[in-house]
């Protein structure tokens, strides 16, 4: 079969650091091809090229047989190549048909929007997806997995020939993810060429034809995926073996820091209680609207309950404001760390000491070499990579964004950490790096909490296991003895049929 296209020796820098060098890959019409490799790898930068959003630096780019010089992003969107990004670029307060048509909405004589030939033809590329969504309501109504949907639908109308789709499931639970793969198999059946670039190993042999393996900017490997089992792409991704898939857990738990209890707020969550201890990792499990986020922003001071009691070392702290809590050793890194978590356009020195500037400050004014001296030695314990302390932390991969994040939330010293979602949209090597990180603080006497919508990663790295459903907490286990069978009946509401 004719190559759809083709990219050949592709070599593009940023900051004086080598993103790609020579890359190559290439795909055919109706097959979906997994690009895989770490954070920092380049396949964000590769595809960006593909999508013209970026130029590269050398190489060509080959499409349909007709070779594209000084491509741009409306060039691609004509030619049939087009992305959906990991993070929605979706407006909520529009509606759904105005999403799909954003900036070339059909009109009519005088310059008016023809919103009823706009609302059929939103109508019928939903259909094309399965999807039976009312195209006059405003977006921000529908859920995410059905946003991800009208995204995807977005880029078919287009008459998308290459759909490229960057970390689709991220924010997806299991049936869900389903849906979507669904669509993606009868897209395949008509001839669209897919790019899937996903960390989770078990989708990508679950939905893809092929792969290609970038590290460090190089094109490692690339084949059919029949032909290898998900250690050979770990292998080629990482460069080396990876022994374990988590760091071995403790062997003792120390004296109580963190106690919840009965703690409840109206319309999102009902008494609940909990307690973390020194030395000790608790996962927090729930399918999305269990109310698990909402919980812990209430438990950190984001929120204030409205009844029950918080303590932290024993003092009551239920009444403490976030600024409070985290002077008290309390901390809370948020799962959105692109709109809540991080200043883009900032450096990674100014991000890392954000949460406490007295640290880096005498008589009220900021000193530059403390802000350098704390930023530096927080990026490096995390094993962040980058050019330049001075770049901006939008140019990082998503991977070494969320290690800053932590970097940022290690710097003020805490004794409790709550994390959400510690580890979305990241890479195997990235991931074994955080969790050993995690580990690390809880042998050292920290008591870490974190909420995963990821069974292995709760089994894996926990200690200890709590499960919410509707806005309860209805279980704990030991991580030890829990299966995911399980964590999902209890997550599901149906802990009963399990011990029956």
């Amino acid at each position: 079969m004719d190559k759809l296209l083709e990219m050949k020796g592709i070599s593009k820098s940023f900051y004086g650091t080598q993103a790609l060098k020579d890359v190559n890959i290439k795909i055919e019409p109706g097959e979906i091809q997994a690009v895989c490799g770490e954070n920092g790898a380049g396949k964000s930068t590769l595809m960006n090229i593909m999508t013209g959003i970026l130029q590269p630096n050398e190489g060509e780019i080959i499409f349909e047989g007709e070779k594209l010089t000084n491509l741009d992003p409306r060039t691609a969107q004509e030619k049939g190549i087009s992305i959906v990004h990991q993070e929605l670029s979706l407006c909520p307060e529009v509606s759904v048909a105005e999403n799909i048509f954003m900036g070339r909405v059909p009109e009519k004589k005088r310059g008016m929007v023809n919103f009823k030939e706009m609302r059929k033809e939103a109508e019928k590329v939903l259909k094309r997806l399965n999807l039976d969504i009312d195209v006059k309501q405003p977006l921000g109504k529908l859920g995410i997995s059905e946003q991800q949907m009208v995204e995807i639908a977005k880029a078919l109308s287009i008459n998308a020939k290459i759909l490229i789709l960057d970390e689709p499931t991220s924010s997806l639970t299991e049936s869900e993810s389903q849906i979507l793969f669904d669509n993606l198999l009868r897209l395949k059946k008509e001839g669209i060429a897919i790019f899937f670039i996903s960390h989770r190993l078990k989708e990508i042999f679950q939905i893809c034809d092929s792969f290609t393996v970038l590290r460090d900017g190089v094109h490692v490997g690339d084949g059919r995926v029949a032909d290898v089992d998900p250690d050979d792409i770990v292998r080629m991704m990482v460069g080396r073996e990876l022994d374990q898939a988590y760091p071995d857990k403790g062997t003792e738990v120390g004296q109580n820091i963190l106690t919840v209890e009965n703690i409840s707020r109206k319309d999102e969550f009902e008494n609940i209680s909990f307690e973390v201890n020194e030395k000790e990792i608790v996962g927090l499990f729930g399918l999305i609207g269990a109310g698990r986020s909402e919980a812990m922003q209430t438990v950190f001071g984001i929120n204030q309950p409205d009844s029950g009691k918080i303590k932290l070392f024993g003092k009551d702290i239920t009444a403490n404001n976030t600024r409070e809590n985290i002077d008290q050793g309390l901390i809370y890194i948020t799962e959105d760390r692109k709109e809540q978590g991080l200043f883009l356009d900032m450096d990674l020195n100014a991000n890392v000491v954000a949460a406490d500037l007295e640290q880096v400050s005498e008589n009220s004014l900021v000193k530059k070499k403390k802000v350098k001296d704390v930023g530096g030695k927080f990026v490096d314990i995390m094993n962040t990579k980058y050019a330049s302390l001075d770049q901006p932390v939008k140019s990082l991969s998503g991977g070494n964004q969320q290690k800053v994040l932590l970097a940022k939330w290690l710097a003020v010293d805490p004794r409790v950490l709550i994390l959400d979602e510690p580890t979305r949209g990241i890479d195997v090597g990235a991931k074994f790096e955080i969790h050993t990180t995690l580990r690390e603080l809880s042998n050292n006497g920290h008591a870490v909490m974190f909420i995963s919508s990821e069974l292995p990663e709760i089994l894996g790295l926990s200690d200890r296991i709590l499960i919410m459903h509707q806005g309860k907490l209805v279980g704990e286990l030991d991580a030890d003895t829990a299966t995911e069978e399980e964590v999902m009946m209890y997550a599901s509401g149906r802990k009963n049929d399990f011990e029956n």
